[in-house]
């Protein structure tokens, strides 16, 4: 079989698929002492929309906010952040399902190759271990044992040859609500201030001040949970305070020279 990759791929699970399995909600019958981090099944996906959710209403704020009218700021703000919510939301749902429906369709496929084609399967197990140097007779009793159970063997292909991960139908919809949700509980902060003063400067300036902060906690604390250490989560707070600011600065400037050459209020 030629080799297939997918560009909605997830991270493959190779240590899951060769290791013996683990019983105990603490994991106590594993074999060795090593604890991995993990951040979580949706952890992407929050990340992804509330960092979304933190840059691009207050960039949009702030730049209505040269306009001079609070109304506006508001009620642009909120058409954004309401918008942008549902749109995140769907786009994870579609690019879920249609990841799901791609490794249905390569399971099938996969499926009938162990069973029209078992030597040629077989033999892609052999190459794929001699990337990890390991020669043919110590892997045979584990090819046999393997090819044994059509399952498991297609299991095997989809994990370690395609690196592909099922995605079911719950985890779509999980997935599309921790983004639309994340996206929108990062857009409403930095627009609390337009909604509690009445001066839109002032409230501009409180804006910057909360969001500033929160993309400081925030980076900070993406990074130290996903990569577990105090130096990885302040480089994650300054990457992310640079993004937030660059994206409000440009909209800023943007909205404020266009209104120059043609102003809104006269």
């Amino acid at each position: 079989m030629d080799s297939k990759t997918s560009t909605l791929q997830s991270e493959p699970r190779s240590e899951i698929a060769l290791a013996p399995k683990v019983s105990g909600s603490l994991g106590q019958d594993m074999p060795h002492g090593e604890d991995h981090k993990s951040p979580g099944p949706y952890m992407r996906d929050v990340i992804l929309g509330f960092s979304d959710g933190l840059t691009v209403p207050f960039a949009l704020t702030a730049g209505l906010s040269s306009l001079g009218s609070a109304k506006l700021v508001i009620l642009g703000g909120l058409a954004e952040l309401f918008s942008g919510a549902i749109s995140m939301g769907l786009g994870g749902l579609l690019a879920a399902l249609t990841e799901r429906s791609h490794y249905c369709a390569e399971e099938q496929r996969e499926r009938d190759e162990v069973r029209d084609t078992p030597q040629l399967e077989r033999e892609e197990i052999y190459v794929l271990m001699e990337e990890y140097d390991v020669g043919r007779d110590a892997i045979t009793p584990f090819v046999d044992a393997l090819a044994a159970n059509e399952d498991k063997w297609v299991k095997f292909m989809m994990d370690f040859e395609l690196k592909m991960e099922k995605v079911e139908k719950k985890q779509a919809w999980i997935s599309a609500g921790a983004l639309a949700g994340s996206y929108f509980a990062g857009g409403l902060i930095p627009m609390i201030p337009y909604f509690a003063l009445k001066n839109v400067t002032d409230a501009l300036f409180v804006s910057i001040g909360v969001t500033v902060l929160m993309l400081l906690i925030f980076g900070f604390v993406k990074n130290k949970k996903t990569v577990g250490t105090t130096r990885a989560g302040f480089k994650g707070a300054a990457q992310t305070l640079v993004t937030g600011v660059l994206a409000a600065g440009a909209s800023y400037g943007i909205v404020r020279a266009l209104d120059s050459r043609n102003p809104v209020y006269a």
